[in-house]
């Protein structure tokens, strides 16, 4: 009997890895790397509970980290199979690993320096050399349609509209003469954003239906992202400050650089520098404007009838490449906007500058995406007076804003409506990818709007398939 293992992405939001077996085959679907607090890091460091050498197939959803973090670990700890992803997931993919690896080694130098690990040698998850036998390993399937892995495993897939190239996957399992289907909605994105096209939930009959819940407990707040950005921006320009955005070089920082594009050309806020520090963030921009068949038609309109316009080209950008074009950033001492990794403030480039710029109350640090618990940016969205960088107590006077419509992530009232286009009730749905409380909601939710059979996944919990 096919089945299905929650290896992680269960009972919180990050390390994304399902593994499906059937026909005496094993297929992975996504490989995550656990972020938010120690206990879940610390799972990155642990071994599968399967040997990675049984695993026969992986396929992707979308690139962020939280989806493909993990690759190396598991290719070095044995895995050879084909790892297939679309072209624009490809090509994230290997800009995020090679990023992950380069930070996770700047990191752990700075550690040895400074001695401000609770571990006597600190090592990183992976480094640079563990990348290329990964991206070796990784084969073409198409954007959509239909796609055969093997005898066993066929997937088709949807837009899921999160960042470029994301998909919902339907899985088609093939055992025993019958035939089950397995729906994995990946990371719903947003109805009505700028950018990417709406989400498209599959036409599918599923046995089984493994659904996200990020926001499973709660609707983003209303309001029109591009006045609510212009205000922000003038009113710490007014008084002499500076904005510090931690932001998902994949998706969030082309979504920032789409608005402050707009709102400059429509003379809404002055035109200020714009740091982009991270040298992934503009490649990743480049692949937004490569991959037009994920635009919205408003984008392409700006794009113009020759589609050569740039909608992500604000008037005075900068772009950082070393760490020391990064760290004289620190010297700008007039207005400016800061855009910089991790989204989270986990870790990267952002640490710095806010490590300079929060004490300081003329200045603004904005949160547009979830913040993971156990993470600094959620610590400073619960209103955190301090925050721990570098080993040093650093003193929040920034203001803190919150921009939840900036989110990439469907809210409660959206993965309702992405469920609504289902054809018939799957026999049971899973919900992974999201806090306790965020899951318990939305299975609740489910279980008043559809009737439907549905539960919150376990990590490590083994399920049938087909009975």
């Amino acid at each position: 009997m096919a089945k299905l293992t929650f290896l992680g992405a269960a009972g919180t939001v990050t390390g994304s890895k399902y593994l499906v077996e059937a026909a005496g085959k094993r297929l992975l679907v996504d490989c995550g790397i656990f972020q938010g607090s120690q206990e879940l890091q610390d799972r990155n460091y642990k071994p599968l509970t399967i040997d990675p050498k049984t695993i026969d197939y992986l396929v992707l959803t979308h690139a962020h980290l939280d989806h493909t973090g993990w690759l190396p670990v598991l290719v070095k700890a044995g895995y050879h199979g084909p790892i297939y992803a679309n072209p624009a997931t490809i090509e994230l993919t290997t800009l995020l690993l090679k990023d992950s690896a380069h930070l996770q080694e700047e990191d752990t130098l700075h550690a040895r320096i400074h001695k401000d690990s609770r571990h006597p040698d600190p090592q990183p998850l992976y480094t640079s050399t563990d990348v290329d036998p990964v991206l070796k390993l990784i084969k073409s399937m198409p954007r959509s349609g239909a796609f055969d892995i093997s005898p066993e495993f066929r997937v088709t897939s949807y837009d899921a509209g999160h960042i470029l190239g994301s998909s919902s996957l339907e899985l088609t399992i093939t055992e025993g003469g019958k035939k089950f289907v397995v729906v994995f909605s990946g990371d719903v994105g947003r109805y009505n954003q700028v950018i990417l096209k709406d989400p498209t939930t599959p036409p599918s009959k599923a046995d089984v239906l493994i659904c996200e819940s990020t926001y499973g407990d709660r609707e983003h707040p209303d309001g029109d992202p591009a006045e609510l950005l212009a205000g922000i921006v003038n009113r710490v320009v007014k008084r002499g400050g500076s904005m510090v955005i931690p932001s998902f070089a994949i998706g969030r920082t082309q979504t920032f650089m789409y608005y402050l594009r707009q709102l400059e050309d429509q003379q809404r806020i002055p035109r200020l520098p714009v740091y982009v520090d991270s040298p992934m963030a503009l490649s990743a921009t480049d692949l937004y404007l490569k991959y037009k068949e994920d635009h919205d038609l408003d984008y392409v309109k700006k794009e113009g009838s020759d589609g050569k316009g740039d909608p992500l080209d604000v008037h005075e950008f900068h772009l950082t490449r070393s760490v020391e074009e990064s760290k004289a950033i620190n010297n700008v001492k007039t207005p400016c906007i800061i855009i910089s990794a991790s989204g989270m403030v986990s870790g990267g480039r952002v640490l710095h500058h806010l490590a300079l710029r929060l004490p300081d109350k003329r200045n603004a640090v904005i949160l547009a995406g979830f913040q993971a618990e156990g993470t600094r940016g959620r610590a400073l969205q619960e209103g955190a007076k301090s925050l721990k960088l570098y080993g040093q107590d650093v003193p929040v006077g920034a203001e803190i804003v919150e921009m939840g419509q900036f989110s990439a992530h469907a809210g409660k009232s959206e993965l309702l409506r992405w469920l609504t286009g289902l054809p018939a009730p799957p026999k049971q749905t899973y919900l992974t990818h999201g806090e306790p409380i965020a899951a318990q909601a939305l299975q609740a939710a489910i279980q008043q709007k559809f009737q439907w059979k549905a539960a919150v996944a376990r990590y490590l919990d083994t399920v049938p398939v087909g009975e």
